[in-house]
């Protein structure tokens, strides 16, 4: 990861969520809207939505990864002053993220006047029609929950504030971007131009596609925390911090609350960062099932998980939606002489602590408990038959090799800078002969495609799993049941394994 990138992360999605975080948004852009709306071919629209899910998943991520650095960030300052370093970090870190706000205006314009009319009464237009109302719904939602998610964590802080509304020549940045954004942020003129969109949502965007991601886009709309805040006539006084849709609530505030079953916790800070988490997975604090699974996993164990109540489960091709590797714990890996093996030593104090879960996630690869991990339904444990102690050391060593890196939004297999959900599996066991497609000249490897290699005589044997929250006790029908569309894989416009946080 970049050393600047952690205060791109922090500063950028409060800085730059709606247009007026550089000099040419500082105004609201008029409409465009106006003619006979030309629509264009279905296979332009197919790769326009591929690119935007890519897109907005990368936002989820810089916010995931800005909502978890702000504590960090308050720990340090607590420490001392930042260091001319640190304020160099922030301002390069706030240019490079102008490139994604950048794009995520764009879509947010791309199609909006296509909501001044109902759809198209031919059914191909009127398909693509709803596809483009919703990419720039989607996008400009995204733009205010990225708003309403950071700025309420960085603006009290009157230092940072003036730092960031101070001009910087060498970045390009401009005076006063904050007030700008501020302002931006609370017209009246974004707000009833996107409550048009809304309203169009409402009244046709709930209707049969043949779009792959359609259900991800109509989701990423319904679970915006935004969502409703725009449909009031000035749903929040950002100069005052008064919060009306909280009832006097802040967000910091949210952000500190303990009780993970809140709503307000649930619905800016869950797993699915700034998205409704609608529910909790069956299997979540099950200490029975925790202490059974406890008992029966291996070092290298492959899970695989199912969360139909997240956002990126609703159009993941395929059953899986996420895979991670079980690294073990501190007395397996000195049974198998690699504790103090140079890889492992950095994270002995997170396997001490029970951080024995290694997944890719929105904000990188990381280390986890089994209890953070079993907020989901559906939980399959794979292990490689015969595998022998040298096999199984060599695959936690290259889970943990993994540990820091970046998300890969682009889904490439054949790469080890970023790692994507079932990649880091592909890449520990990488001598196992997965089962890829090749998509957009890139191969890849989807959830499903692991839990093939459990079916068929393949090397991987299905150790326990759990359907719908309850165990199974013959889990070879049930898998195959479960993955039988074996000519699905996942695409990339399929946000692959990106399913958690």
């Amino acid at each position: 990861m970049n050393r600047f990138f952690p205060w791109l992360l922090a500063f950028g999605a409060a800085l730059f969520a709606l247009p007026g975080g550089a000099a040419s948004f500082s105004e609201v852009p008029p409409s465009q809207c106006g003619g006979t709306p030309v629509f264009p071919a279905r296979a332009a629209m197919e790769r326009e939505l591929q690119d935007y899910l890519r897109l907005s998943e990368e936002a989820l991520s810089m916010r995931a990864m800005a909502i978890r650095l702000y504590y960090e960030l308050e720990a340090r300052k607590k420490r001392g002053p930042l260091s001319g370093e640190d304020l160099r970090r922030i301002n390069e870190g706030a240019a490079a993220l102008l490139e994604q706000r950048a794009r995520l205006f764009k879509a947010a314009l791309a199609h909006e006047c296509w909501a001044a009319a109902p759809p198209d009464s031919r059914a191909e237009e009127g398909d693509i029609q709803r596809i483009g109302v919703l990419i720039s719904l989607s996008a400009a939602l995204v733009l205010y929950d990225n708003y309403l998610s950071a700025i309420s964590l960085y603006r009290d802080d009157a230092g940072l504030r003036q730092h960031i509304n101070k001009p910087d020549r060498g970045f390009a940045l401009d005076a006063n971007e904050l007030r700008r954004a501020d302002r931006i942020f609370d017209s009246p003129e974004v707000r009833r131009r996107v409550r048009q969109a809304i309203h169009w949502y409402l009244r046709h965007g709930n209707a049969e596609s043949g779009f792959e991601g359609y259900g991800y886009l109509f989701q990423s709309i319904a679970q915006s925390p935004s969502f409703n805040f725009v449909r009031k006539r000035r749903p929040l006084y950002v100069l005052g911090r008064i919060f009306e849709a909280f009832g006097g609530y802040t967000l910091d505030t949210l952000v500190k609350l303990k009780d993970e079953s809140s709503y307000f916790s649930s619905l800016l800070f869950g797993n699915t960062v700034g998205l409704v988490e609608i529910r909790r997975g069956k299997l979540h604090a099950k200490p029975d099932v925790e202490r059974q699974l406890r008992g029966e996993l291996r070092a290298g164990d492959i899970l695989l998980e199912k969360t139909p109540f997240r956002l990126t489960d609703s159009f993941i091709p395929g059953h899986w939606g996420h895979a991670a590797v079980w690294v073990g714990t501190e007395a397996e890996l000195s049974a198998l002489g690699i504790w103090q093996h140079p890889v492992v030593r950095p994270h002995h104090d997170a396997i001490r602590a029970g951080r024995g879960v290694a997944e890719a996630l929105r904000s990188g690869v990381e280390l986890n408990t089994l209890s953070q991990f079993m907020n989901i339904d559906d939980l399959a444990v794979l292990r490689r038959a015969g595998m022998s102690p040298e096999t199984q050391a060599a695959a936690i060593l290259q889970a943990l090799r993994q540990i820091g890196k970046d998300y890969d939004f682009n889904f490439n297999a054949e790469t080890t800078d970023r790692v994507f959900c079932s990649k880091l599996v592909y890449l520990a066991h990488g001598d196992i002969d997965w089962p890829t497609s090749r998509i957009l000249g890139r191969f890849t490897v989807s959830p499903d495609d692991i839990a093939q290699r459990a079916l068929d005589g393949g090397p991987l044997a299905i150790v326990r799993l759990y359907h719908d929250g309850m165990s199974v006790d013959d889990p070879l029908p049930t898998m195959a049941r479960l993955v039988q569309v074996t000519g699905v894989r996942c695409q990339v416009s399929g946000i692959c394994g990106a399913s958690r946080r």
